[in-house]
């Protein structure tokens, strides 16, 4: 038999397969027989959905990427539906290839279209929530009966972020999102998770809400979405905020805004998960966050930003040296000892924050409205420049200030 008859026989093995119903599994059979190949397929979250492996040490070298291992995308138009992996044992033509791929992606969109339609609405839910667009008790009712959750006996909302350290994979944010619903699923019964979409973010941010009114189970849940990130998601850092429970469907908007609040706060690297109730003096900014944003932002202004536009032009270590005074009550030892720099390089940069701000750390009124500044920062989710000092002649902790440092 001819390579093209011999073509047409396979793909009419997988054809059959997808119109005898036989599934993603029996279909990815079908093609690994066609292509004389061992096939793993996985989801856009990394979810293996389908394997076809002559032995489990076969599987595992297809599932790892291992050597001869070929990974190849499934696509819909833009959307990217998942992976195929693939180990071939004699080189399939590409026409055989392409037309067998492209039926294996229909058939994982077939297979996937009624949850990623529950997805999409959810996530509008979500977004739209958090976003305030839909407010009264009647409006989050019927949205989320639509979902099938029930609110009558409260919930709680949380945001997850997750920052990869390195370049990250296609589709790396709804593997978090799968990740982080898997995680609370465990504890909470008919949670739901949706990617925050904003523009310019490189964090991966996870919108979700625990249909529950009870406190501990909302925890467990919290505690178990962290747990299943940091052992899937080993590459990048997390944090996770919790808001209280909100006892009446009305009050989830405000729980939203705790969540978010609750987020920012822990959002400093270290891995953290905070509830609400643990974010201390920065509960009473969460008014202000939600009644006057601009407020909030014009105090941040009026400053710490000068602090963030000096060290990115600069590449200097302004802000973090006024964090970690204050963290160290206001003792330059301990601050030196914390950043592992002389005492003399400490003195002169508290100087020169006095310098941009015109706001003195040593005094009452400038520390306090300092500290604020930084508290506004990290609730209005602002990040800040990340660079070490290197100003010239910083060893000694003496540097001429120059009118291009000084701000008024």
């Amino acid at each position: 038999m001819s390579e093209p008859a011999a073509d047409l026989d396979h793909l009419d093995a997988v054809s059959a397969a997808i119109e005898n119903g036989v599934g993603l599994p029996g279909v990815v059979r079908a093609a690994a027989n066609a292509l004389d190949a061992s096939l793993a397929v996985s989801d856009a979250s990394g979810s293996v959905l389908a394997v076809a492996a002559r032995s489990p040490a076969e599987e595992r070298d297809l599932l790892s990427k291992g050597k001869g291992v070929t990974s190849l995308p499934l696509r819909r138009a833009e959307t990217l539906l998942g992976t195929i992996h693939m180990r071939v044992r004699s080189q399939p033509r590409p026409a055989l290839l392409r037309i067998t791929t492209t039926l294996i992606a229909a058939e994982v969109e077939r297979v996937h279209a009624p949850g990623k339609a529950f997805e999409s609405a959810a996530g509008d839910f979500l977004r739209a929530l958090f976003a305030k667009e839909i407010d009264t008790r009647e409006q989050l009712h019927e949205k989320a009966t639509e979902l099938a959750i029930d609110l009558r006996e409260g919930a709680s909302m949380l945001v997850v972020r997750a920052h990869p350290q390195a370049q990250p994979e296609e589709g790396w944010r709804e593997r978090v999102r799968t990740v982080a619903q898997r995680g609370a699923l465990v504890a909470c019964r008919g949670a739901i998770a949706a990617l925050a979409e904003r523009d310019g973010v490189a964090a991966a941010e996870v919108l979700m809400l625990l249909p529950t009114g009870e406190e501990q189970v909302a925890a467990r849940a919290a505690d178990a979405v962290m747990t299943e990130m940091q052992a899937a998601l080993p590459g990048c850092t997390l944090a996770l905020g919790r808001s209280r429970i909100a006892d009446d469907a009305a009050d989830l908007p405000r729980a939203a805004s705790e969540a978010l609040l609750a987020a920012n706060v822990a959002d400093d690297g270290s891995g953290v998960s905070l509830a609400f109730e643990q974010t201390g003096a920065y509960r009473l900014l969460l008014s202000t966050m939600s009644e006057n944003p601009l407020e909030l932002r014009r105090f941040f202004a009026e400053t710490v930003e000068p602090l963030i536009a000096y060290d990115e032009q600069y590449e200097t270590d302004l802000l973090e040296t006024l964090h970690t005074f204050l963290e160290a009550d206001g003792n330059v030892a301990r601050t030196a000892q914390r950043m592992f720099t002389h005492r003399h390089t400490i003195y002169y940069r508290l100087e020169r924050i006095r310098d941009i701000t015109s706001l003195d750390v040593n005094s009452t009124d400038g520390r306090e409205k300092l500290s604020l500044g930084l508290k506004a920062m990290r609730v209005l989710g602002l990040s800040s420049p990340a660079g070490p000092a290197s100003e010239a002649g910083t060893e000694g902790g003496r540097v001429p200030p120059t009118s291009a440092s000084r701000r008024s």
